[in-house]
């Protein structure tokens, strides 16, 4: 039931400061993106009502339908693009996200700083890793991710805030999470997105700076 969306945020928060606690974690230092992707706007109302400001979505054009009316009402949204960008959807995704997780190979680096310039926006980044060098998964593959990086951040400009991934279902996470958090010590980027509703936990111990929730919140998608 939509109600009890609150009661889950509220339980979420709780674990979220409890295995900051127990990685010696700063409090606040690891950010709660509420994933809302096929979730209407009577689904999220509760959430927001509830203190949640930072959201995440997998499909521009879903965000498009159904947040404008929701930012017109709640201010302080905070929206992040956790799904494949396509290069004919970055004019929308720079006008519409503050933050971009899924920036994946040079076209769309590229694009993105022809929006930023085109539009006076800067909406943080963060560069996908595949991790787990999967074929069907987007992501820059490890070795390459130092020279993209270079390509965003020296030659392109833009603002890369750090790293995301998503590990294979298949294997450990904390294995992955340990590799992304050297990657992006190595390349002096603080920032870590990484862990979902079955690892989010795993992922603060190794330093996670944004989790991405959605179920575990919301309730089962249909």
């Amino acid at each position: 039931m939509r109600d009890e969306s609150a009661l889950r945020l509220r339980q979420i928060k709780a674990r979220i400061a409890d295995a900051g606690q127990a990685a010696r974690r700063p409090l606040g230092t690891t950010h709660l993106i509420a994933v809302s992707k096929t979730y209407g706007a009577l689904d999220i109302l509760p959430v927001l009502d509830a203190g949640q400001r930072l959201f995440g979505e997998n499909r521009v054009q879903e965000a498009q339908s159904k947040w404008p009316s929701l930012t017109a009402r709640f201010h302080d949204i905070e929206l992040h693009l956790i799904g494949p960008l396509q290069s004919n959807k970055a004019r929308e995704a720079v006008a519409l996200f503050n933050c971009i997780h899924t920036v994946d190979r040079p076209k769309i680096a590229h694009a993105i700083a022809a929006e930023c310039a085109s539009q006076g926006r800067r909406p943080k980044l963060f560069v996908q890793v595949n991790t787990g060098e999967e074929p069907q998964k987007a992501g820059i593959v490890p070795k390459d991710t130092a020279a993209f990086v270079a390509l965003c951040r020296d030659d392109l400009k833009l603002e890369i805030a750090g790293l995301m991934c998503i590990p294979p279902v298949e294997e450990e996470a904390a294995v992955h999470f340990a590799f992304l958090a050297k990657q992006a010590k190595e390349l002096g980027l603080a920032g870590l997105s990484m862990g979902m509703s079955a690892d989010f936990e795993t992922a603060i111990a190794f330093g996670a700076t944004h989790v991405r929730v959605g179920s575990a919140i919301f309730g089962t998608r249909a």
